[in-house]
C-alpha cells in the first residue's frame, strides 16, 4: 500500500475527475499543429492586452473558435477512449470552428451596418455554431450543463406551450439562432467578453506562476508556519491550499497539486485516510474565493455588477476568511481530540530561510495587488504579473545554475503560453455554452420572471429566497462548473435577492460561493473524490468528511448577508470611524461562531464535549453570527461558560493527550 501511495498518477486522477485533463495524448506532425494552435492563442492574447483589444465581435468570436478548435483537436467523442489519433470527423468539426468564427471577421461591417435584419446564410452560420458549442461543451465540461442549454433553447423555440408567468410567444428557429451567435447578448455576450480578456490572461499567470516555483515556494511556508503543531500536516493543507488557490481556478486541479505533498504527510501524522482526503478537498474548493486572484467567474462578476474588480477582491477578503476559519478550526479540534501532534522541527521547512533566500518570489503577487489597488485594469493587471513571473523564473534560475540557457529558457516561455491555452480552453468553452443560456433569458425576458417568481415561492422571505438560491447554485455546481453555475445563478438568483433589499455585492457572491461549494457537496463532490484518489480512501466517505469540515463554512455566505459589513459595504449616514467599529465587530463575533460551530462538530473544546454541550455549542455559534448585539452577549456569555466548565472538569486533559499520543 505505501509503495502505491508514493507513485500515484497525478495525472491520472486529474483525468478521472476533470475533463479538462482529459484529452487525447497526440505526437507528430499532428501534435506540433495543435501546439502552434495553441501558441498563436496565447499570443493573440498577449498582443491585445499590451496594444488593446479589437471591436467587439472581432475580439470574441476568434477567441470562442480557438477554443473549440482545440477542443475537437484535443478531446475525444466519449471521454475515457485513449486515442492517439484524431478521426476524420473530429478535423471537420475544428475546421468549422474556424469557419463559423472567422465568419465574423471576414463579414464584419456588413454584419454591423444591418444589425437585426439577418440572411439566411446567417441564420445557418450561427445554427451551425450553436451545435458547435453545445458539442465542445459537452466534451470538456459534461453532459449537465449541455442538456441545461438545450432545455433553454427548446423555451425559447415552444415558449407558448409553457405555464403560468413562463409562457411567451415563442421565437423563430432564425430569431433564436442569429441572436445567439451574431449579436453580442448570447455565446459572444458578458461571460466570452471577459474571459476573452480578463480570464486568458490570469490563467496564464496561474500557469507562469507554477512554472517559477512561487506555488512550491507557497506550499514550503506553509507547512514551515503550521506543521509543528497540533495536527500540523492537516493545517498545513488548509494554509497552502488557500495560497495556491490565489493562482489556481480549480478545485479538482488545486486538490491534486497540493495533496500530493500533503495527503501523504496527513497519514503520515495518523489522520485516517478519508479525513486527509477531505481536509485538501475541502481547503482547496475555497482557494476560488481567495484574492488577490479568485476563480474566473470573480471577473464576470464586475461586469454584472458594474464595478472594479479590486472592489470584488476587496469584498471577497472576510468570506474568505470565514471560509477558512471553519475548516481550520474543525481541523484544530479535531487534531486535539484524537491527539494528533505535528511533525518534527527537523521534518519541516524553514520559514524564515525560505523568505530570506527566496524573499522576490512574493513579487508578482504584489504586482497584481498593488495594480489592482491602483485602479489598473485586470487585462494590464494580469500582464505585469506575468511579466514579473517571467522576471522571478529567470533569477530562480540563475540563482540555482549561475547562467541562463539563451535557447532553452524561451523554449520553456513558449511552452508555458501553450499550457496555458489549454488551460483556458474548458474556461472558454463554459462561458460560451453559458452564453446560451444567458442569451434565451434576455430574449425571452425570463430573467425577470424568474426573480419575481422565486420571490413569490418563497413567500417573500429573504431565507427563504436564501435557501431556494442555495439549493440551485450547490445542484448546478454538481453538474456544471463554477463559471457556468454563476453565470446562470446571475441572472436569475442574485436578481431575487437583491429585489428583497440584499446589497448586489453580497448577493453575487452569495451565488459565487455556493457554487463553488459544491465540488465538496454529496453526492456528487468532485474535489472530494480526487482527494480521495490520492489518499486511496472511500470516495463517498470522503465527501461526507469535507461535507463535515466544510459545515461551518457553509454558514459563511449568510452571515455577509446579514451583515453587509463583511462584504465591506457601509450603511448610508454611517461614519468611516462607526462602519471600521462595525466590521470589526462583525468579523470577531463572526469568527468566534464559527469556532463554536466546529467545536459542536467535532465533539471536542477544552475537553471532550458531552451532548448536551454539543447542542449549545451549535446553538451558540449561531447567535454570534447573528448581527444583533444581545445575541453576540448571550453567546459570548454561554462560550465562556462552557469554556470555565470544561477547564474544570479536566484542566490537564490537553496536555496528558499530547504527552500519550503514539
Amino acid at each position: 500500500m505505501q509503495a502505491q501511495e508514493k507513485t500515484f498518477d497525478g495525472a491520472d486522477i486529474l483525468e478521472k475527475f476533470d475533463r479538462e485533463s482529459a484529452h487525447r495524448r497526440l505526437h507528430g506532425p499532428v501534435a506540433k499543429v495543435i501546439f502552434c494552435i495553441a501558441l498563436a492563442w496565447s499570443l493573440f492574447q498577449l498582443y491585445t492586452a499590451l496594444f488593446g483589444t479589437f471591436p467587439s465581435t472581432l475580439q470574441r468570436a476568434p477567441h470562442v473558435g480557438a477554443a473549440l478548435t482545440l477542443v475537437f483537436l484535443l478531446h475525444p467523442f466519449r471521454r475515457g477512449q485513449r486515442e492517439s489519433s484524431i478521426p476524420l470527423h473530429d478535423y471537420f468539426l475544428a475546421l468549422c470552428s474556424v469557419l463559423v468564427s472567422m465568419y465574423h471577421v471576414v463579414f464584419y461591417e456588413e454584419l454591423y451596418l444591418r444589425s437585426g435584419m439577418y440572411s439566411d446564410l446567417d441564420a445557418a452560420v450561427s445554427v451551425v455554431a450553436v451545435l458547435l458549442v453545445l458539442e465542445g461543451a459537452r466534451r470538456v465540461i459534461g453532459p449537465a450543463i449541455v442538456i441545461l442549454a438545450t432545455f433553454f433553447l427548446a423555451y425559447a423555440y415552444f415558449g407558448s406551450y409553457f405555464p403560468g408567468f413562463l409562457a411567451h410567444r415563442g421565437l423563430s428557429l432564425k430569431r433564436i439562432a442569429t441572436f445567439e451567435w451574431i449579436g453580442t447578448e448570447g455565446i459572444l455576450g458578458t461571460p466570452v467578453y471577459v474571459s476573452s480578456t480578463f480570464i486568458f490572461l490570469f490563467l496564464l499567470f496561474a500557469v507562469f506562476l507554477k512554472k517559477s516555483g512561487i506555488g512550491d515556494w507557497m506550499t514550503g511556508l506553509a507547512m514551515g508556519s503550521c506543521g509543528g503543531t497540533a495536527g500540523g500536516p492537516a493545517k498545513a493543507a488548509v494554509v497552502a491550499s488557500a495560497l495556491q488557490g490565489t493562482i489556481s481556478g480549480s478545485s479538482v486541479a488545486n486538490t491534486v497539486g497540493t495533496g500530493s505533498v500533503t495527503i501523504p504527510l496527513m497519514k503520515s501524522a495518523g489522520y485516517r485516510k478519508e479525513f486527509a482526503g477531505a481536509v485538501e478537498a475541502a481547503a482547496s474548493t475555497g482557494g476560488q474565493i481567495v484574492p488577490p486572484v479568485m476563480g474566473a467567474a470573480a471577473f464576470i462578476m464586475t461586469e454584472y455588477i458594474g464595478c472594479s474588480y479590486a472592489t470584488v477582491a476587496t469584498a471577497a477578503c472576510i468570506p474568505a476568511l470565514l471560509y477558512f476559519v471553519g475548516i481550520f478550526t474543525n481541523v484544530h479540534f479535531e487534531a486535539l481530540k484524537h491527539g494528533l501532534l505535528g511533525l518534527p522541527k527537523s521534518e519541516l521547512p524553514d520559514c524564515r530561510e525560505l523568505l530570506r533566500a527566496h524573499w522576490y518570489m512574493v513579487t508578482p503577487i504584489v504586482v497584481i495587488v498593488v495594480m489592482l489597488c491602483a485602479g489598473y485594469t485586470p487585462m494590464r493587471s494580469a500582464l505585469f504579473g506575468i511579466f514579473s513571473s517571467v522576471a522571478v523564473w529567470l533569477v530562480t534560475i540563475l540563482r540555482a545554475t549561475g547562467t541562463v540557457d539563451i535557447l532553452s529558457f524561451p523554449e520553456r516561455i513558449i511552452f508555458a503560453l501553450e499550457e496555458g491555452a489549454r488551460s483556458a480552453v474548458g474556461v472558454a468553452c463554459a462561458c460560451a455554452c453559458a452564453g446560451i443560456i444567458v442569451g434565451v433569458i434576455t430574449l425571452s425576458g425570463l430573467g425577470l420572471k424568474m426573480a419575481g417568481g422565486i420571490v413569490s415561492l418563497a413567500g417573500g422571505s429573504l431565507l427563504m429566497t436564501m435557501l431556494l438560491t442555495m439549493l440551485c447554485s450547490m445542484l448546478l455546481g454538481m453538474g456544471v462548473p463554477t463559471t457556468a453555475n454563476y453565470i446562470i445563478q446571475a441572472t436569475i438568483s442574485a436578481p431575487a435577492m437583491i429585489q428583497l433589499g440584499v446589497e448586489p455585492i453580497a448577493a453575487h457572491l452569495f451565488v459565487f460561493y455556493f457554487g463553488i461549494v459544491a465540488d465538496i457537496t454529496p453526492p456528487v463532490a468532485l474535489a472530494a473524490f480526487a482527494g480521495a484518489g490520492i489518499a486511496g480512501g472511500n470516495p463517498v466517505k470522503t465527501g461526507v468528511e469535507a461535507f463535515r469540515l466544510g459545515f461551518a463554512a457553509y454558514l459563511a455566505p449568510y452571515i455577509f448577508v446579514f451583515n453587509p459589513e463583511l462584504v465591506l459595504v457601509r450603511p448610508e449616514g454611517t461614519g468611516m470611524a462607526l462602519f471600521v467599529l462595525l466590521t470589526l465587530k462583525a468579523v470577531g463575533t463572526a469568527v468566534m461562531g464559527m469556532m463554536c460551530i466546529a467545536t459542536g462538530f467535532t465533539g471536542y473544546f477544552q475537553a471532550p464535549c458531552r451532548p448536551w454541550e454539543r447542542v449549545l455549542l451549535l446553538a451558540t455559534g449561531l447567535l454570534l453570527i447573528d448581527p444583533a448585539t444581545l445575541t453576540d452577549i448571550i453567546g459570548i456569555t454561554v462560550l465562556a461558560g462552557i469554556y470555565i466548565l470544561q477547564k474544570r472538569r479536566n484542566p490537564e486533559l490537553v496536555r496528558n493527550t499530547k504527552e500519550n499520543a503514539p
